[in-house]
């Protein structure tokens, strides 16, 4: 099998992955979300059996296993709680602490409105996105991975297909063109399987792949969209020490240590309905004075005083119909599977969904985790499948 990875932006200056915060948790409502992030831990603490290449140096991810630290006020509590349940039914390593417990832990906490917090005990925490992002591409080149520099524009389909009880509105991919940098050229690219995994742009890129289909089978566009997110970067000397854990108030800001010098970072998601322009990257500072620092200084009165340092934005490849990931067969191309969509939790789960794709793709099943669930039919007709701890 030969394998071309198309990728219109080689410095990834733009790309979802280096401008994530990079944490992983085992921390969520639904039992593939936390198989996921168990197999990826698993894979990241082991990266070197995995990803090393001879003559290279070892990877270092730079993990800070600190934990997650999920704060619920009374109206939360209960979720929180039957989340714990799932996770530790999936073998993860999660505590929960009342808040006279929280205080004692993290004294830096104002425990105030906090009926109940979860904190994880093993592999959570975060590391360093760019090791692994170039941790992966080193290894996929040294077995032969063919990387070549564009912006996918379309596909060409193949809707006469002879195969016997083919429905109508069912195709193939052919060809998939590509257009070249600085050049109005396009390459076609004859393909046998198609993988679509351009985070936010999947919906967007696979609408071209869709649109010439006719017949019985006849779906809305896939449900996939850039969704614009703030990360802001701050010091504060008196601020919490090297215990910190990343820390998901109430309110849905949330934060973590940024190295060892009085440095952190962190945001929040914009109110429902006042999502930003995703035209562009640009920071709104604003966002961090009037929304996400009157909750952090809440929460942490030591953060009253900080100073913010930087800031950036960046994409999540957003599922509007149930924010999951979604992974497997495409139901109206026979040869393209799907995966994106993770809505913020795609860099996390990468090593285990990646694994979990290519068993599809060549066995047509999985052995270490069962992502059925998350496959593309679910978006037309079935009914959401929501995950309670979306950050």
């Amino acid at each position: 099998m030969r394998v071309v990875v198309v990728e219109r932006d080689p410095t990834y200056s733009q790309a979802s992955t280096v401008l994530s915060v990079g944490g992983i948790r085992q921390q969520f409502s639904l039992p593939e979300n936390i198989r996921l992030s168990l197999q990826s831990a698993t894979f990241l603490r082991t990266i070197n059996d995995h990803l090393w290449v001879p003559n290279e140096p070892p990877v270092d991810l730079q993990f800070q296993p600190s934990g997650y630290l999920f704060l619920a006020s009374e109206h939360g509590a209960a979720t929180l709680e039957a989340g714990i349940k799932v996770q530790r039914e999936e073998g993860a390593k999660v505590v929960l602490l009342s808040p006279s417990q929280l205080k004692a832990k993290f004294p830096w906490i104002n425990t105030e409105n906090v009926a109940v917090a979860s904190y994880g005990l093993e592999n959570e925490g975060w590391f360093d996105p760019w090791s692994l992002l170039n941790a992966f591409r080193r290894k996929a080149m040294s077995l032969g991975v063919y990387s070549c520099v564009g912006e996918v524009t379309s596909f060409v389909t193949d809707t006469a297909d002879n195969t016997p009880g083919m429905p109508q509105g069912v195709g193939r991919v052919k060809y998939v063109n590509v257009r070249l940098p600085d050049s109005p050229e396009q390459q076609p690219i004859s393909c046998a399987i198609v993988v679509a995994a351009a985070g936010a742009w999947t919906g967007k890129l696979l609408d071209s792949a869709t649109a010439g289909l006719r017949g019985s089978l006849t779906l809305s566009p896939l449900p996939i969209e850039p969704r614009k997110r703030y990360v802001y970067v701050w010091h504060c000397p008196g601020g919490p020490g090297l215990e910190t854990p990343f820390v998901i108030d109430t309110s849905g800001a949330y934060f973590r240590r940024e190295g060892i010098a009085g440095n952190y970072l962190g945001s929040m998601s914009p109110p429902e309905g006042h999502e930003p322009d995703t035209g562009n990257l640009e920071v709104d500072h604003d966002f961090f004075q009037e929304e996400v620092w009157p909750r952090l200084a809440h929460r942490v009165p030591a953060f009253q005083s900080l100073k913010v340092k930087s800031a950036w934005a960046g994409y999540y490849d957003y599922n509007t119909f149930d924010q999951n990931g979604v992974l497997g067969p495409h139901p109206q191309l026979r040869n393209v599977f799907v995966l994106g969509g993770f809505s913020g939790h795609g860099l996390q789960q990468s090593p285990a969904a990646g694994k979990a794709a290519a068993e599809l793709l060549l066995h047509g099943s999985c052995t270490a985790v069962d992502v059925s669930r998350l496959a593309p039919a679910r978006l037309w007709g079935s009914e959401p499948l929501l995950e309670a701890a979306i950050v």
